[in-house]
């Protein structure tokens, strides 16, 4: 594995199933008392417009797993402490919660961040919310392998590390958004163990980043003091800092700037009302948005939202939408017997604690209409256990709107089929409105827990772009049955692209494609005429059966207009095996070596 840091310690290859550690026993119920022990401040209530048979309230409790601090709270390291018990190794538990910050300095602090755990600061800047003290993520639970650290985020903060050095050791679905690290930030476990990550976005961070082990890295709009090292993947996009391209060795991708962005929403307060900020967009976007004063966007009061708590029906929060309201999913999990509809233009809906929704009898979770500017964020879809055609549908079939000046955003909204338990999906996520930006998701067929088996948790399809002039920053897709990405719209762009292909094919007809061996991870479609994508990485682990030959990873026209950039295949210890890159392009992967055969540009 190729590193431009002779002396940082790079262990063997790996991954989560190899280790083979048994699912992670469920969470306990939420912890008793942390309502009256942290309650929401008050938000000022406006009359929503009356469009159905009564009007809803805006506003509302956050609810009993939203637990909001202040500089004076007492015992916040106990309380810290507490949850993290409940959530170390929760890995398919029901526990979910949201940790707030208010403004204000806090000292000797160690928020360490579980499962179903986000930390947020409820300023507008970072630097707003200091804490003295860390926010860490670490393996303990998993004897020092964190490449199952799923789950969690940290947002909006200032941190200055005991240690000078903060710890963030995760994997998949695990962002760290709009952070200030005034240090350095270590991405690896103690001990240096595996790791298989990530995603930064909107952070600065002033000393090094230290990936050590992780394989694979995005890391979009931020500044860095540094860049330690690489192994497969790393990708960069507008970071002030970044290294220089390098791929394959050192295996850097660097982009001076991200062709579209739009941050995340965020919930703050303004005095003692809360808000939610709509970032703007940026296009050719580079550096943190943040800083220079107040950011750019808008926001909306707490008033103009239905503050949704777990039990609500899905008829219930289609009211709310329909009465103009937008949706905050507070921390918990969300049945739902009929898709959640988001039909207006700029509607927000925003979970917080990984709130999770799970379609009942075979249902599509959430669709939206093919309007300007919806934005998704911060939620989990887990599918249910009777098949679902969609779990996510992003605009109609046929959708055709131009969307360029306010496009709808996707982002830290993840899903799962399996895992948790059975569950079945034909296809995950189709984008069909135009211009969408799918700013970090993680799609997985699961590979490990509860309900898996080739059959049992059937996934043909993970993400399907049938969209035109859509973008995907931070496209994170694994083991679904055939093919896990197909794009099949103009003028497509992926800025870093991670999968491994489903490691229980039970032989290699399972994986037959009429006469080419495997599906591609990623295929783009063949009456395309224009697409792009940077640092882009597909990986094998065939555990049932090793023998198993994938032709290749990716599949695509060969025509001027379809451009990739720094690609590679791996095979993880000679489990199966790739004959070739991309079409019939690239060396075959070798042997048991796992070292990645790359592709600069193609064609």
């Amino acid at each position: 594995m190729p590193t431009d840091s002779p002396s940082s310690p790079l262990p063997a290859p790996g991954r989560r199933a190899v280790l083979g550690a048994a699912a992670a026993a469920s969470a306990l119920a939420a912890l008793p008392g942390t309502a009256s022990a942290a309650p929401a401040t008050p938000a000022r209530r406006e009359q929503p417009v009356r469009k159905g048979p009564r009007a809803l309230p805006g506003g509302g409790d956050l609810g009993p797993n939203v637990l909001v601090f202040d500089p004076s709270t007492p015992n916040i390291q106990g309380r810290l402490d507490e949850i993290f018990r409940r959530q170390e190794s929760a890995q398919f538990g029901t526990g979910r919660y949201q940790l707030l910050f208010k403004p204000g300095t806090y000292h000797g602090l160690n928020a360490q961040i579980g499962f179903y755990t986000s930390v947020s600061g409820l300023g507008l800047s970072p630097d707003d919310t200091t804490i003295h003290g860390d926010i860490t993520v670490d393996a303990g639970w998993f004897d020092g392998n964190a490449t199952q650290n799923f789950w969690r985020s940290a947002e909006n903060l200032a941190v200055v590390p005991v240690s000078g050095t903060n710890r963030w050791a995760v994997s998949q679905a695990a962002p760290f958004r709009r952070m200030h690290i005034r240090g350095n930030l270590n991405l690896a476990p103690t001990g240096y163990g595996w790791s298989s990550g990530g995603y930064i976005a909107d952070s600065r961070i002033d000393g090094q980043v230290q990936p050590y082990s992780q394989q694979q890295w995005y890391t979009r709009d931020s500044a860095i003091g540094g860049w330690l090292n690489g192994v497969w993947n790393m990708v960069f996009s507008g970071v002030e800092g970044a290294p220089a391209q390098g791929f394959p060795n050192p295996p850097y991708t660097t982009l001076a700037t991200t062709p579209v962005s739009r941050e995340k929403p965020f919930l703050y307060l303004s005095g003692s009302e809360y808000r939610v900020f709509l970032p703007g967009k940026r296009t050719d976007a580079r550096g943190v948005t943040w800083g220079n004063g107040t950011p750019r966007g808008t926001s909306l009061p707490l008033s103009r939202f239905y503050v949704a708590r777990p039990g609500v029906t899905a008829a219930t929060l289609n009211q709310a939408l329909a009465q103009g309201l937008h949706l905050l999913l507070t921390p918990g999990i969300y049945h739902l017997d009929q898709p959640v509809r988001v039909e207006r233009a700029g509607t927000v809906v925003l979970g917080l604690g990984y709130a999770t929704l799970i379609p009942d009898n075979g249902v599509t979770a959430l669709k939206t209409s093919d309007v300007d500017g919806v934005r998704l964020a911060g939620f989990l879809v887990d599918a249910g256990p009777v098949n679902s055609a969609t779990l996510l549908e992003i605009g109609p079939r046929g959708a055709s709107r131009d969307h360029s000046a306010d496009p709808t955003t996707v982002q830290d909204v993840f899903i799962r089929i399996g895992g948790a338990g059975p569950g079945k999906a034909t296809t995950s996520m189709v984008v069909n409105s135009r211009h969408t930006i799918v700013d970090h998701t993680w799609v997985w067929r699961a590979d490990h827990g509860d309900g898996v088996g080739w059959e049992t948790n059937r996934a043909d399809y993970s993400v399907v772009v049938n969209g035109h002039d859509v973008l995907a920053t931070g496209l994170f897709v694994e083991h679904f049955n055939k093919y896990d990405v197909q794009w099949f719209g103009e003028r497509g762009r992926t800025v870093f692209f991670q999968n491994e292909k489903a490691y229980d094919a039970p032989n290699q007809a399972a994986i037959q494609n009429g006469a080419v061996k495997g599906y591609a991870a990623y295929r783009v479609g063949d009456a395309v005429t224009s697409h792009e994508g940077w640092g882009l990485g597909s990986y094998c682990y065939y555990n049932v059966d090793p023998t198993i030959v994938q032709h290749h990873g990716f599949a695509a026209p060969n025509r001027p207009g379809v451009r990739f950039h720094d690609l590679l295949v791996v095979s993880l210890g000679g489990n199966g095996q790739y004959e070739r890159v991309i079409n019939d392009t690239g060396a075959p992967t070798s042997g048991t070596s796992t070292v990645p055969s790359t592709v600069v540009s193609y064609p």
